[in-house]
């Protein structure tokens, strides 16, 4: 920011504006920076960048094009065939495939006894499963769908997250809680919820919502292979999406943010299904010249807060973009890490983007209302850059 006489004399906290006159904003900063404070913010964004997440490796080569459901299937079998410990548990998961088909053919492979079917009892299996893990098994626990899994919340939040803690480090949980989360296609109410701010809000747990087929394997293998309870919340309508996987063995380590899009105008920060949500809005900002970060956080407990802090440092403006309700969300405690740690790089508020705050209706049109999408992901880019 080029200063006058008296600001030199009497610097200004970084950021304040001069007295009298409205704050500049980053780009007009950055055009009247001098030579001295352009190369200190150069040096910081390259100190930002290589912390900064990146997209997934490209030292794969060309790469099946394989489903969501697919990418799950491929963790699972693999999981199953690296550690005899690991064994899957569910309504439905093992004669007919399960409900969404991503345990196919897994019944036939490794048999009833590491792939078992149970009766509709969500809190009867879930502690079957914690059982399970404190004598040394590592059980992947599938919920149809995690509207269900409330009927055993006292298993996951109660038994699964606090036996480490309780036990005095004696019994590890090495449990896999997973299923499609969030709403689907007129489900109504009862079926549609968004779970991750509830599950994030409870120490102990971790909380990982992948939203491409690459992330999901990755990811997947990594929750299996940990010790402490993971809730793996997928989608109903991230089934039947495609990606590049590649074949060759490869894990995404929990609490690492994606980079899915580059910008340097404004930064969106999401997870789960909206990561394609919020791509789909960086492509279309990027036909108006408009460019964005996509920072998908993929684990929401813990937080990759380094990749947050990284790309809003560089944008100066930030958007959240989540499925659920506003009151209480992971969109809010992304805020909060953001004005903690980046006010005086910010030129606007923190603007999130989320369900409305109403049980998620039936109606197709009331409820394409009620959720988040491109659209609406569109204008708060807008409102944080002062364009509408």
């Amino acid at each position: 920011m080029r200063r006058a006489e008296d600001d030199r004399q009497h610097p200004r906290p970084r950021g304040a504006p001069r007295r009298g006159a409205a704050r500049a904003s980053s780009v007009e900063r950055r055009a009247c920076a001098p030579p001295s404070t352009l190369a200190a913010r150069r040096s910081r964004c390259r100190r930002d960048r290589a912390r900064r997440p990146t997209r997934h490796p490209t030292v794969f080569g060309a790469m099946p094009v394989i489903t969501y459901r697919d990418a799950l299937n491929q963790a699972l079998r693999e999981e199953l065939q690296r550690d005899d410990r690991v064994f899957l548990m569910g309504e439905e998961v093992a004669v007919y495939n399960g409900a969404y088909k991503v345990s196919k053919g897994l019944l036939q492979e490794f048999g009833e006894m590491r792939v078992v079917d149970t009766p509709i009892t969500e809190l009867g299996f879930a502690g079957v499963g914690v059982g399970a893990a404190m004598v040394g098994l590592r059980p992947v626990i599938e919920f149809m769908t995690w509207n269900f899994a409330l009927l055993a919340i006292d298993q996951v939040v109660n038994a699964a997250a606090k036996m480490l803690y309780m036990s005095g480090g004696q019994y590890p949980m090495p449990i896999v809680f997973r299923g499609p989360n969030g709403a689907a296609l007129q489900l109504s109410a009862q079926h549609s919820t968004a779970w991750e701010s509830w599950l994030a809000h409870i120490p102990g747990l971790k909380v990982v919502a992948p939203g491409t087929p690459y992330d999901a394997k990755g990811l997947l293998k990594a929750a299996i292979r940990d010790d402490n309870p993971v809730c793996f919340l997928e989608g109903e309508m991230l089934y039947n999406t495609k990606g590049e996987v590649p074949e060759e063995e490869y894990v995404i380590p929990l609490g690492k943010a994606d980079l899915k899009r580059e910008g340097d105008h404004a930064t969106i920060v999401t997870w789960g299904k909206m990561a394609l949500v919020a791509v789909q809005a960086a492509d279309q900002l990027a036909k108006e010249g408009i460019r964005v970060d996509v920072v998908d956080l993929r684990t929401v407990r813990p937080v990759d807060t380094e990749a947050v802090y990284a790309s809003v440092r560089k944008t100066n403006r930030c958007v959240v973009l989540e499925e659920g309700w506003e009151h209480s969300g992971v969109g809010a405690q992304v805020v909060d890490y953001v004005q903690r740690e980046c006010f005086d790089h910010l030129d606007a508020p923190v603007l999130r983007v989320h369900q409305a705050d109403v049980p998620m209706p039936y109606a197709k049109q009331l409820e394409k209302a009620a959720k988040p999408d491109v659209p609406k992901t569109i204008a708060a880019i807008k409102r944080v850059m002062y364009l509408d």
